[in-house]
């Protein structure tokens, strides 16, 4: 299928590996202009480069809202603006909602709330502007269901779902939609370096139906569709993308 956003401007970040990189090469497979983003300089550097097709780079440390937003202001300057938004970044540190002192939920509203509020506000004027916009948030399937041991990434990840639902019903008229997809289980570096490989992840796939860990390249697919001219009627979506993994009916 032709997404027809071909020479669309994209703005991905956290892509220097995993579901981000998957992300990035989907859509410059579509013939989006895309730069990138990763705390390492050559690893930016070298995502930018396996891409291609003219993928250009920026060093930002997401974790921090201010550099979050630099990116997007950035990559907007190096194009010309910024159709697409793809925003991805490092999760918060684990812990229980007994054992995280209350100090430390500031770091992990930093990282995935107010950088999100930061990159979307950021990427929003030429949106509107142009009357034409995708942004695409990667968070988790804890905003639906709050996974245990993760207080404080469920907390933050769950405000930045309030908000980019708030801000779908306000830009939705100007041609911008903005939707979430939840990745489950994938075949990453870092699922792999949690979960083990093999026989360590039958406990993990016992609850997953299609029985297997995804691709980052399917939910890669279900991103650049989101980001697709035909895509246009849908906003304000959590997508799950997790082989079957949440089975509840709201």
């Amino acid at each position: 299928m032709n997404l027809g956003i071909a020479g669309r401007r994209a703005a991905v970040a956290a892509a220097t590996a995993g579901l981000g990189y998957a992300c990035a090469e989907a859509l410059v497979a579509e013939g989006v202009r895309v730069t990138v983003c990763g705390s390492d300089e050559g690893r930016a550097r070298a995502a930018a480069a396996r891409l291609g097709n003219g993928t250009t780079w920026l060093v930002a440390n997401l974790t921090m809202p201010d550099d979050a937003e630099r990116f997007v202001t950035e990559a907007g300057e190096r194009t010309g603006g910024i159709d697409i938004l793809v925003i991805n970044g490092p999760g918060p540190r684990p812990g229980s909602a007994l054992a995280t002192p209350a100090g430390e939920y500031q770091a992990a509203v930093d990282r995935s709330l107010h950088a999100v509020v930061r990159m979307s506000l950021a990427a929003l004027p030429a949106m509107r502007e142009a009357q034409w916009g995708r942004i695409v948030a990667i968070t988790s399937l804890g905003v639906l269901r709050p996974y245990r041991n993760l207080a404080p990434a469920n907390t933050a990840r769950a405000g930045a779902t309030g908000f980019l639902r708030t801000l779908a019903a306000e830009v939705a008229a100007e041609g911008v939609t903005v939707n979430s997809v939840l990745p489950g289980l994938h075949a990453t570096e870092r699922a792999r370096a949690v979960y083990g490989e093999g026989e360590q992840l039958a406990p993990m796939l016992a609850g997953i139906p299609a029985g297997r860990m995804g691709e980052p390249g399917e939910l890669a697919a279900a991103v650049a569709f989101l980001c697709s001219e035909q895509a246009g009627y849908i906003s304000g979506v959590e997508l799950p993308v997790d082989g079957g993994a949440y089975r509840a009916l709201m």
